[in-house]
């Protein structure tokens, strides 16, 4: 029987001490990471093309994830009759931030490369807070070692838009590139892009190069008339997934928070549904969590979405690890 950790000391309520990821330890050694999960903060916004805001998204989502510190031992989910991340089971650290430089996008990135270089090098799994959808850009670069010795990675991608804009006023490494900066490696065998509609910041020839270079495109109306196991299922079978999400991807009624909102998104359910069947369905090697902004959202309710979603994720990643 998991016990509560305040049985053995002090209470230590969600509102007391310090704010890192769910109030697990943290880790400021990154040569002396040893752990199942690192969460990385990526505080950087100067890819964003409208409303800035999220270099604030990793402090937010760390504050509102201490809702999820009780103390218990694990999270039980009685609909799945699981105990996710049972304590002594799974180990998770917070190594900080990557170090931002201001206007420095290409330094910027590079620190969020080293930082994720470092996590994937102790074995441990990479989840990263954003920051606009651009801090994607290094993370995927970090997997190149990675992927050399252990095979190819298939994105996953939670988002209201396509995000494959090649080239824009020679802007290559902003929020509306990484989907496309992505397909372009070669150890990222194609890509999942779920969620994407409306008005977009991809032009139709964007949208006719991700075909081409191996994306399968979904909007949440298609989502919707399919339903989530078999948008899952469309998913390669077998691989090693990458996810990354963008809290646009659900519909600003639940998540206000962010800087590009676009109505019609996911509710809840819905993404918790297609993440859970992928870890069942794959390997989940790296998350990143990216477009908070926490300052359009006073009431924090997309924050604490956000640490929901990755609270739910990690445990069913860690739940299939084990299983």
């Amino acid at each position: 029987m998991a016990s509560n950790s305040y049985e053995t000391g002090r209470l230590n309520l969600p509102f007391v001490g310090i704010c890192t990821f769910g109030k697990y330890p943290y880790q400021p050694d990154w040569d002396a990471i040893d752990a199942d999960v690192a969460i990385l903060g990526a505080p950087f916004d100067c890819g964003t093309q409208w409303r800035a805001g999220t270099r604030f998204g990793p402090r937010s989502i760390r504050e509102a994830s201490t809702l999820f510190s009780f103390g218990h031992g694990g999270a039980y989910d009685h609909e799945d009759d699981v105990t996710y991340l049972p304590s002594g089971a799974v180990s998770i650290v917070d190594i900080g931030d990557a170090d931002i430089v201001h206007t420095d996008t290409m330094k910027s990135h590079a620190n969020i490369e080293f930082g994720v270089r470092k996590i994937l090098a102790a074995g441990a799994l990479p989840v990263v807070l954003g920051g606009d959808h651009s801090v994607n850009i290094p993370c995927i670069n970090a997997f190149a070692e990675d992927c050399a010795k252990n095979g190819p990675i298939h994105i996953v991608q939670i988002d209201a838009h396509l995000d494959f804009v090649d080239e824009r006023h020679g802007v290559r490494y902003g929020h509306g590139n990484p989907m496309r900066r992505a397909a372009e490696k070669p150890y990222v065998s194609g890509l999942s892009q779920l969620g994407i509609r409306n008005v977009s910041s991809t032009a139709k020839e964007g949208y006719e190069d991700a075909r081409k270079m191996g994306s399968d495109i979904l909007s949440v109306r298609q989502i919707r008339a399919l339903g989530t196991q078999a948008v899952a299922e469309r998913v390669p079978a077998g691989a090693r997934y990458y996810v990354t999400i963008d809290i646009d991807g659900f519909d600003p009624s639940i998540a206000p928070g962010t800087g590009t909102p676009s109505h019609g998104g996911f509710i809840y359910y819905e993404v918790l549904e297609i993440l859970s069947a992928l870890t069942k369905r794959g390997t989940v090697v790296g998350i990143d969590l990216v477009e908070v902004a926490p300052d359009y959202d006073h009431s924090g309710s997309t924050s604490i979405l956000a640490a929901q979603v990755l609270m739910n994720l990690i445990g069913r990643v860690m739940h299939a690890k084990a299983t």
